[in-house]
């Protein structure tokens, strides 16, 4: 018995509500057939919760117990309210409502604003950053981009928390929150802020809930006419609600307990948000009738994986650590954790890049690889190694597939032949579904090679892509489908947010990363400072760094590295420790009165170079630390001294060594490689090979050439007929 995680694209809907139930275990079915009174979830990562709260709402539906109407469905992104909509139509209950919080607010404030307040909603800010800017120059006050960013977080945190701008003072030092400036200065911003608003008739994300609440607070009538409407709430990931839309959830609920929600108190990392689990860890207090069910049976990820993430709670402390899951993997067992330490982080992330590149060799699709970190700022130096790997990548937090400008061009393409039919010239000489699409997409940019690069083209060609996979899925489950078929499939996942995958390996944070999984996941970046990050002072910080460790642990099916870099860059001094979350899991590490290490093999070292002196600006002479200065051996901002005519013989050499390897051109090597080439001018491998860029593969295969142009000689070595050879 598993969960649905590799199920059928299109599955049939179920004949009858009995059906709906089929394939459930038996805490699963527990909580499909709980329909009434207050019903409380404790669901651990990988449990299949999604799938046993769609399967309650649907079986409640298809049983004629919960009409459709009646149901709302709370979550808190746009892609898990898709997802639970995309889950519910598959099931038969469709007609149900699944939303942000703020999506449903939002559609009740504008339904009931001219009745209460009369005119329109005003005007929903959807950046409040630019504001912000201007109350702190009003109250003239100085802030930095990065400043300006955290105070508007601040704000954002002081409304969800219902705190008003003369008690944020009192409200950070009673919560023992680390403000970035001032509290005195931010709580004159954030009032500034509110008054620039009401001056300009303007409202931002978090007065939708505020106002929503108000409006049912003073106005019964129309409170009793929302809950007339909806009889029947289910919240998910119920760890994470504040207490703004605790508040609003009471006044949707009234006096009635026809309420569900689902949580793990052990996936709480959103604090900073004002997110808390205590409305989760006290929903039995609250309400002492409350059917509880715990979800324990993982079917995502391998006993090994399982075991480490176990492994990291049972270090925990906290109150919320006292209501942990002692989850129980249910799949084949699997290759242990990988423990890598790495002399720095261009290493840890060349490294990376090689092991991704190992396993999408050995048949793991890109699509189904991510590489998390704790900051953004970490992406950098693992988009260039993935690049000179020749690895697709993606940054987790585009735009939706949906929206993108060439997933709507090319849905108006299909549909346009679509209606065309056998009148489309296109489709002549396509003999089925995917053909047609194939020839269709053809037209906007798609090829049955992908381009060069990861840039904006790659992007677009990843997109059409994705869309061709999804036609050749929808063609398997259903061989009779036609063209409009499949464009009204696509309808219904657009109006869902459902989208397909796109292939290339995920660079996320794993704040980014939850909800999400992979069958490999590379957490890097272990090292003290950064997990757990340095301002993570007190105990309970501390603790969701924790929580937050664990979040990307249990992303992985199958494949799990955990790494870390004795320094930041070559040379360095190997002052790093790895975390200490890890201490009795990993080798040779063992936690306080642990008498052994938990983990299984060894800690790999990974590639170490030789060890030299910090990198130094051969301009100025300053140390360089970012990956492709270091490349250049220089600042990027001081004088090249390059030979440009020799740089662009390098560039057309590589052009014409890509199209015979087949390969994009920066497989061959990056244009910082070649810049680097082009100013240092080698005469000989030794002084070749002291190039960041130029490894002993590279050198093997392409020094001679490389050598040959550098002194001005034509090179004669034809690189395909090498690569057959080899």
């Amino acid at each position: 018995m598993t969960a649905a995680t590799h199920s059928s694209l299109f599955p049939r809907v179920p004949e009858s509500a009995d059906a709906v139930l089929d394939g459930l275990d038996p805490e699963q079915r527990e909580v499909a057939t709980a329909l009434h009174g207050p019903v409380c979830v404790l669901a651990g990562a990988g449990t299949g919760k999604t799938r046993a709260i769609t399967h309650r709402i649907a079986y409640g539906v298809r049983a004629g117990i919960l009409p459709p109407a009646s149901v709302l469905a709370v979550t808190f992104t746009n892609r898990a309210a898709g997802e639970m909509r995309g889950r519910l139509r598959q099931l038969g209950a469709g007609g149900v409502q699944a939303r942000t919080f703020h999506s449903a607010a939002l559609r009740q404030l504008q339904y009931f604003w001219p009745k209460v307040i009369g005119g329109e909603l005003p005007r929903l800010l959807e950046r409040k950053i630019q504001l912000v800017a201007e109350s702190a120059a009003r109250c003239r006050i100085r802030l930095d981009r990065n400043e300006l960013r955290d105070v508007t977080s601040e704000i954002e945190w002081a409304k969800v928390t219902q705190t008003v701008p003369a008690d944020y003072p009192a409200a950070v030092a009673k919560s023992l929150r680390d403000a970035p400036r001032d509290p005195a200065e931010i709580s004159q911003i954030y009032g500034t802020y509110e008054q620039l608003k009401r001056d300009r008739a303007v409202i931002d994300f978090e007065d939708v809930l505020l106002l929503t609440v108000g409006i049912l607070q003073d106005r019964h009538d129309i409170a009793d006419q929302i809950r007339r409407q909806y009889q029947h709430f289910v919240v998910d990931e119920y760890q994470d609600v504040s207490p703004l839309q605790q508040r609003l959830l009471d006044l949707w609920l009234g006096d009635r307990e026809s309420l569900c929600v689902v949580g793990d108190a052990s996936q709480t990392i959103y604090s900073f948000t004002g997110a808390t689990p205590d409305h989760l860890l006290n929903f039995r207090t609250r309400h002492p009738s409350a059917t509880v069910v715990k979800l324990v049976r993982d079917y995502r990820s391998t006993p090994e994986v399982v075991h480490l993430a176990n492994g990291l709670l049972s270090q925990a402390r906290g109150r919320a650590a006292e209501h942990r899951l002692e989850l129980i993997s249910q799949r084949d067992p699997g290759p242990d954790p990988a423990y890598v330490e790495y002399a720095d982080e261009p290493a840890e992330a060349e490294g990376t890049a090689r092991r991704i590149r190992d396993l999408i060799a050995d048949g793991v699709p890109a699509g189904e690889i991510a590489v998390l970190y704790r900051v953004n700022a970490q992406s950098e130096v693992y988009e260039q190694a993935l690049t000179d790997a020749g690895v697709p990548y993606q940054l987790r937090g585009a735009e939706r597939f949906f929206e993108r400008q060439e997933v709507r061009e090319a849905g108006v393409a299909l549909r346009g032949a679509a209606r065309a039919g056998g009148n489309d010239s296109l489709l002549e000489d396509a003999e089925d579904l995917p053909a047609q699409v194939r020839a269709v997409l053809s037209t906007k940019g798609w090829t049955t090679e992908p381009p060069a690069g990861s840039g904006a083209v790659r992007d677009r060609w990843e997109s059409l892509a994705a869309l061709v996979r999804l036609a050749e899925d929808f063609s398997r489950v259903r061989p009779e489908a036609t063209l409009a078929d499949l464009v009204a499939e696509l309808d219904e996942r657009a109006a869902a947010q459902h989208a397909p995958t796109v292939q290339g390996v995920t660079l996320a944070s794993l704040h980014a990363a939850k909800g999400l999984e992979w069958d490999a996941v590379f957490l890097v970046g272990l090292t003290e400072g950064m997990m757990p990050i340095t301002y993570a002072k007190t105990d309970e910080q501390v603790e969701e760094e924790r929580r937050l460790l664990y979040v990307g642990v249990t992303r992985a099916r199958v494949h799990l590295s955990l790494s870390w870099a004795l320094s930041r860059s070559p040379g360095g001094r190997a002052s790093r420790r790895p975390t200490r979350f890890l201490k009795g899991m990993r080798p040779g590490s063992a936690a306080p009165g642990a008498p052994g290490a938990a983990g299984a093999g060894g800690v790999e070292r990974g590639s170490r170079r030789k060890r030299r002196g910090p990198v130094l600006c051969r301009v100025c002479g300053k140390t360089l630390t970012d990956a492709g200065e270091m490349k250049l051996m220089r600042c990027e901002d001081c004088p090249s001294d390059m030979d440009e005519a020799l740089y662009e013989r390098l560039r057309e050499w590589r052009s014409d060594q890509a199209k015979q390897l087949g390969q994009p051109a920066y497989c061959v090597f990056t244009d910082k490689t070649l810049m680097a080439i082009a100013e240092a001018v080698p005469g000989d491998s030794h002084e070749l090979s002291g190039i960041s860029g130029v490894g002993g593969r590279k050198l093997e295969r392409f020094g001679a050439d490389v050598l040959a142009i550098c002194a001005g000689q034509d090179p004669d070595v034809d690189v395909a007929e090498d690569a057959d050879e080899s």
